[in-house]
């Protein structure tokens, strides 16, 4: 029997320690789930007492939001809906760049909204901060729509600390959703302190690198042709077989443990503050009672600095995001 997560706070929202990523199961990680079977994983994770659920727009594109809209028929009272706004892609899935102007933040919640089938978001994030749009003007956007009561939560993604001043200045803002895991730490300091003087909560997303921390992959061969992460620099030919090394020690001290390497990875996650709320993705029930189980996971200090320690980011091999991606985060 697999306890309940605990809750934690994102600002003045209250959602379990962990979440559930929904980005895998329509988009980038290969071929799509069934949509049965996501469906069945979507509910399992609220029975097991998940309540937060996060998408976005251009997953799919679109394709994800509608996949949760069905799922959360009949149990919407009991799930946090988180989705976002902001990137944009064209036909055969072509990057069309980063929009935040705020007609499309207002075009493109009422979009979310016809698709998810509910009458309001409870978070509703700017996926990138767009350069070209001042963030208050977003973000005024944004608390246009909570007045409207569309929305009733501000949430920002991948936005540096003096971004998430200038936004939070115009409107509160709840949560900001950026990487974080035991590989990719750029979160840690200044803008997890600005977050935290500010009383915002924090989402880690990948918090398990994309599924490598999970030490399930061995081989880049194994990722299929439509695979996003064929094109990820840690995961190219050398990289990969470097972060290979990289992530040994974590499965020995996972096996010491008997716990899998996931759980540990999310477990140092969880450690990191009663305000950070990993949303790790899977489309199978059997990594979904993983990543439910390692809320539950209790680590000793000294487990938890060598946690840390075996997987370093200034060990890791190759950047999070290639270099055109890398150009669109903010700061």
């Amino acid at each position: 029997m697999i306890p309940p997560p605990p809750t934690r706070r994102l600002g003045a929202l209250e959602v379990s320690a962990v979440g559930l990523g929904c980005m895998g199961m329509t988009d980038f990680y290969g071929t799509a789930a069934d949509p049965g079977v996501a469906v069945r994983t979507i509910h399992e994770a609220v029975g097991l007492g998940v309540t937060l659920l996060d998408t976005a727009d251009v997953y799919g594109p679109h394709t994800g939001e509608e996949l949760v809209g069905k799922a959360v028929v009949g149990i919407r009272e009991r799930v946090v809906l988180a989705t976002k706004f902001g990137l944009r892609r064209g036909p055969g899935n072509t990057w069309l760049g980063i929009d935040g102007s705020p007609a499309y933040a207002r075009a493109s919640c009422d979009a979310s909204l016809r698709r998810l089938g509910v009458d309001h978001i409870d978070l509703y994030y700017l996926h990138r901060v767009d350069p070209s749009v001042p963030v208050e003007e977003t973000v005024g956007a944004l608390g246009e729509l909570v007045a409207a009561g569309k929305i009733r939560h501000i949430g920002l993604s991948e936005a540096s600390p003096a971004t998430v001043r200038r936004a939070h200045a115009t409107h509160p803002v709840t949560a900001v959703q950026s990487e974080y895991s035991l590989w990719s730490r750029d979160a840690e300091g200044c803008l997890l302190a600005t977050l935290r003087e500010l009383g915002i909560g924090f989402v880690a997303y990948s918090p398990l690198g994309r599924g490598f921390l999970t030490g399930t992959l061995t081989s880049a061969d194994a990722l299929g042709e439509g695979d996003y992460r064929r094109g990820s620099p840690r995961f190219q030919a050398e990289n990969f077989v470097s972060n290979l090394d990289l992530i040994a020690p974590l499965r020995t001290l996972a096996r010491a443990r008997e716990v899998t390497p996931a759980q540990l990875a999310l477990a140092w996650v969880l450690s990191r503050g009663e305000d950070v709320v990993p949303i790790p993705g899977t489309k199978r029930s059997r990594y979904l009672r993983e990543n439910v189980a390692a809320a539950s996971l209790a680590l000793t200090e000294d487990e938890l600095a060598a946690i840390g320690a075996v997987v370093s980011p200034s060990r890791t091999a190759g950047a999070r995001y290639p270099a055109h991606r890398m150009g669109e985060l903010d700061g």
